[in-house]
């Protein structure tokens, strides 16, 4: 079977039962200092300027980028009711743009948080805190002795862990209730770990106390002492249910300009300003490679390139959890097979194209009147039609 339209693909990929407001309008840029300077070097010649945030700013044109197919971008993505929009090449910002939502006003960028919880575990398995191959049931005793003893750290991340999912459970009942790791840890075993995959949010939010377990942290201040601070991402912060659980299969709070940090993370294998905070190893396990023979598209909670078979959010399954209609492709055939992206609910994508050293960040609202949502294709056509 041909691969479906991109763009209708990837509104799949992402959780449909949750919602959030941006608003849109033109806005000034922040004046708020912050930590982290973009790196890279400067081509001959090229105009290097301060920009917000404590950016370092340069000319698209300089950065091998196209400013008037840029510009044109920068349109289409403000059509698709987005709120900000950012382009950064070799480390320095090109452009971005924000409509209606100040530059540095935290919004809710939904499943990207799934990225961000990743690399919680990254900085985790490196200090030597847990390892992948882990099994969940040494931070969760509840499932000792149950079918859900051999799932691993490595399971949650792959989404092929075999808990329990129906579109009910993750998108009703688990955003209904009130401690939403309490529901999620004490739903049942419906595969074996590693024969079929699901985007459980459920078993997802399994990592919260996995992680405050192994480090001794709550998850939320872990994320903003480990990896919020040292990026410099100071408008960005991951929030609680009523219970007071960290959400980490969504719930982050972010901007434009701080995703493209965490972009840099990445394309810069795990370190900033020279000081390492994941180790390439762990860089290349998360998006550098898909992480189960049931879609290619997916790496350790990180959407991928890669050509194979394809698996959506809501996918039809059989008993068996395997795919009904499967379908084999590329989320975006023309870029290049090594982009990466995290993505969430109504088209917030932040993209990162190891190749072209090139971030793409775009927050906003849901596509209106059943129109594809922005999404990764979009993102990617930075990569593939507006560098020189």
């Amino acid at each position: 079977m041909a691969a479906p339209r991109p763009a209708a693909l990837t509104a799949l990929l992402v959780s449909v039962a949750l919602a959030a407001g941006c608003a849109s309008s033109d806005t000034t840029p922040s004046q708020r200092p912050a930590t982290l300077q973009s790196t890279g070097s400067a081509a001959a010649g090229q105009r290097i300027e301060p920009g917000p945030d404590g950016w370092t700013t340069a000319p698209p044109w300089t950065l091998g980028l196209r400013p008037g197919r840029l510009r044109g971008l920068a349109r289409e993505a403000r059509e698709m009711d987005s709120s900000c929009y950012a382009v950064v090449r070799d480390g320095k910002l090109a452009r971005d743009w924000s409509w209606g939502t100040p530059r540095d006003t935290p919004r809710e960028v939904f499943s990207i948080t799934k990225s961000v919880a990743s690399a919680l575990v990254g900085i985790a398995v490196r200090d030597g805190d847990l390892r992948l191959g882990d099994k969940v049931s040494q931070y969760v005793p509840r499932w000792r002795g149950t079918p859900s003893e051999g799932v691993t750290v490595r399971n949650l991340l792959a989404n092929d862990s075999g808990r329990y999912w129906t579109p009910a459970s993750d998108y009703g009942d688990l955003v209904g209730a009130e401690d939403r790791t309490a529901y999620a840890v004490g739903l049942d075993q419906q595969h074996p770990p590693g024969t079929a995959w699901a985007y459980n949010n459920a078993a997802i939010q399994v990592l919260e106390p996995v992680l405050e377990e192994a480090t001794g942290v709550p998850v939320a201040d872990f994320a903003r002492d480990r990896l919020f601070e040292p990026l410099g991402m100071s408008n960005s912060r991951l929030v609680t249910d009523t219970a007071g659980s960290t959400m980490v299969f969504f719930g982050l709070q972010s901007t434009c300009l701080d995703l493209a940090r965490f972009g840099l993370l990445y394309l810069e294998d795990g370190t900033v300003d020279g000081t390492r905070l994941l180790s390439d190893s762990y860089v290349r396990r998360s998006v550098g490679r898909s992480s189960t023979v049931h879609n290619a598209a997916y790496g350790l909670l990180w959407w991928l390139n890669r050509p194979g078979p394809l698996r959506g959010a809501t996918d039809e399954v059989d008993v068996r959890g395997q795919p009904v209609d499967p379908v084999t492709g590329q989320l975006a055939p023309a870029a290049p097979p090594s982009v990466y992206a995290a993505l969430g609910l109504g088209g917030q994508t932040l993209l990162v194209d190891p190749t072209t050293e090139t971030v793409v960040v775009r927050l906003g609202q849901p596509a209106q009147r059943g129109e594809p949502d922005y999404g990764f294709s979009d993102a990617a056509n930075v990569v593939t039609t507006a560098l020189r």
